[in-house]
């Protein structure tokens, strides 16, 4: 059982520190455009914008970021991550006090959030690997699934009620002090951290940021998997602002039922991460890649059948629902896979590219959504997104690129 594997304090500290994160998040779901729908009575095309130009942005920030995480200490790399993040989100309600918020404001805070998310998320899966041993990587992943899928199962309601009685801005003020909580959590792990050092003492030269996507696109599987995952992350993340503008403004869904909308499917998210392990050992890593990376493209094109009322409230739920199982399921798999192959000095290099094409494939994809809903309506943008997502299992590792043994932990004369 995932929850019964004892990993240690320092695993169990920074486990606890990812879940204020994550759950100040869950309350904080979709808390920037809902913010542009509701108080700035923004349009489909800037609400996209919102959710792609700001993280399109913070990726390009993370590209220098890379190497610079990859040879530091990695514990206070995540503790300044967490403060930028506080201090980003946390302006937003001080702006909206003074009767100051502007559209402008949300694109800046979205990509610093989307910058130091990227670098946090580098900085953790090197620490996650130094931190646990080999064979405890898939549990450790599968805890950190299970914890980001019940924030988002409890967190939305929530965070809906809280804005129904307290005001548009209470959920960010929430998610920013959760990431100052965060912070003091990592703070309280104890244990020496060496600085890892360059070869070459040039950390920022051009093979150095680049090495990371060199690492994913000579290696045939981590290829495969890296093209089908942005491919799939972008289609469905696309989907939220339609979702957004269409339950929200068209469909007249009040915020809590949005937010229900999105959160009780979640707790699906419990039983694909629990099963993980256990699938694996019984069918295999290979079998999961092919056939749960599969099942997570088939059902998104059930959005567009949305309806008013509760029907329409089911149907939401029941796509994302099966959605959800399938894609907590093959997470941990997948980032277990891409921590045992990749090499020691290639983690946060090769993290930071993965996250960057992900972030920058659902950048462009809701870009486009958001424009061709705009010219056709949402409810078209979503049949398109649906339609298009059931290619992507062809991008999946077939038989004959399976790699059985993870990459040697070896130390090039270049970095």
């Amino acid at each position: 059982m995932v929850g019964r594997r004892a990993l240690g304090r320092p695993f169990g500290l920074l486990w606890a520190a990812y879940a204020v994160s994550a759950y100040g998040s869950g309350l904080g779901f979709g808390a920037l455009p809902l913010l542009a729908v509701l108080v700035l009575h923004a349009g489909p095309a800037e609400v996209s914008a919102l959710s792609a130009v700001g993280p399109a942005v913070g990726a390009l920030i993370a590209v220098p970021l890379a190497p610079w995480v990859e040879f530091r200490r990695k514990r206070p790399v995540m503790i300044g991550m967490d403060l930028v993040r506080f201090a980003a989100m946390a302006s937003v309600p001080v702006a909206y006090a003074f009767g100051m918020l502007g559209f402008v404001q949300l694109l800046v805070v979205s990509a610093v959030i989307a910058a130091a998310k990227i670098a946090f998320g580098a900085a953790g899966g090197a620490y996650l690997k130094a931190l646990v041993r080999p064979e405890d990587l898939l549990v450790a992943n599968a805890r950190f699934e299970s914890t980001n899928w019940s924030s988002i199962a409890v967190g939305p309601p929530l965070g809906g009620a809280a804005i129904g009685l307290f005001g548009p801005v209470t959920t960010v003020v929430a998610d920013a002090l959760s990431y100052l909580l965060s912070a003091l959590g990592i703070t309280a792990i104890r244990g020496k951290e060496e600085a890892p050092r360059p070869k070459d003492g040039s950390p920022l030269r051009a093979g150095a940021l680049l090495a990371g996507w060199r690492h994913i696109l000579g290696h045939p599987v981590l290829r495969a998997l890296y093209l089908n995952q942005i491919l799939v992350a972008g289609l469905i993340m696309a989907t939220e602002p339609l979702l957004a503008v269409l339950l929200l403004r068209r469909l007249g869904f009040p915020p809590w039922q949005y937010g229900l909308a999105f959160a009780a499917p979640c707790l699906g998210g419990l039983i694909g991460s629990r099963l993980a392990r256990r699938v694996v050992a019984r069918f295999g890593r290979d079998r999961v890649f092919r056939t749960v990376g599969t099942l997570r493209a088939v059902w998104l094109i059930g959005l567009v059948f949305v309806r008013p009322g509760v029907v329409g409230l089911v149907t939401v739920m029941a796509v994302e629902l099966a959605i959800i199982v399938n894609m907590s399921l093959y997470g941990p798999v997948l980032s277990t896979y891409r921590l045992e192959h990749t090499p020691k000095h290639l983690v946060a290099r090769t993290l930071t590219a993965w996250s960057i094409g992900q972030q920058a494939s659902i950048a462009v994809l809701t870009a486009l959504a958001g424009l061709l809903a705009d010219v056709t309506g949402p409810r078209t943008a979503l049949a398109v997104a649906g339609v298009l997502i059931l290619a992507t299992p062809l991008l999946l590792p077939g038989r004959r690129s399976r790699t059985a043994r993870p990459e040697p932990e070896v130390t090039p004369s270049h970095s």
